[in-house]
């Protein structure tokens, strides 16, 4: 194998949707990250090898990697990834990128806003994992706090719903409001509907999140990245308000 390249073997595989699902990974060796970081992921088909970066959900305390995959019928590298079943290898780099990391350190803006469409939630899990084992120890005061707004078209496409409302029951930090934008097609769904971006300026509201004392993450569809930070910085948010990682999904055929 090359030296850039681990062969990383598949322990656990989930599917939450028929275009939705997650894997967890052994890389076999060291594989050091930051949360809210990405890691490059591979396969080889008919002699070459596609890759593409996919945003870490476990946290560093983790010994496993996870991630959180939407399938994109005509894409390149979700097709072969999504074949890939339990025990078989997946290419991914020895080396973590992206500086979409949770910004703690500046003291005045303690207000953490994110914003996520389907498996953008993916980074923000990573936070929320990672903060709350340190608050567990004693090694997060809990004096920074982490608002998650998380669209999807149906319930069934929030891959960690439930995972995220037990950390919100128990960590006063935290809180988690899921909301889908498609209720015709799920009448057993009781939670907010419209679109992450169309609810934006409400929960900033609601949660106390100003220009002055947040900051704002931003993580999934390119629309929505774009129509939130319009909205946001029609209440004053600047660029130093902002983090963004755009997951850019390719134009279907014939549209």
């Amino acid at each position: 194998m090359d030296d850039k390249h681990y062969r990383a073997r598949i322990t656990r595989r989930e599917d939450f949707a028929p275009d939705l699902w997650m894997i967890r990974i052994d890389p076999g060796a060291e594989f050091a990250f930051a949360p809210g970081q990405y890691a490059t992921l591979g396969v080889e088909k008919d002699t070459r090898r596609l890759e593409r970066p996919y945003s870490i959900v476990s946290s560093p305390y983790e010994k496993e990697l996870e991630f959180f995959f939407e399938l994109v019928p005509n894409g390149q590298t979700t097709p072969p990834l999504y074949d890939l079943q339990l025990g078989e290898e997946v290419l991914m780099r020895k080396v973590a990128k992206g500086r979409f990391t949770l910004d703690i350190s500046q003291p005045a803006r303690k207000n953490h806003l994110m914003i996520s469409t389907v498996t953008g939630v993916a980074p923000f899990v990573s936070y929320v994992r990672t903060l709350f084992t340190d608050w567990k120890k004693g090694n997060f005061a809990g004096d920074h706090n982490l608002f998650l707004l998380n669209g999807a078209s149906r319930s069934w496409e929030f891959g960690y719903r439930e995972e995220l409302e037990k950390y919100a029951r128990e960590a006063p930090w935290f809180t988690y409001l899921p909301s889908i934008s498609r209720p015709w097609d799920d009448d057993q769904w009781k939670g907010e509907v419209g679109r992450a971006d169309d609810l934006v300026r409400k929960y900033a509201d609601r949660w106390g999140c100003t220009a002055q004392n947040s900051i704002a993450y931003l993580c999934g569809h390119p629309e929505m990245v774009e129509h939130a930070k319009g909205i946001l910085k029609r209440i004053g948010f600047e660029k130093e308000n902002f983090k963004e990682e755009v997951y850019w999904v390719p134009a279907k055929v014939g549209a």
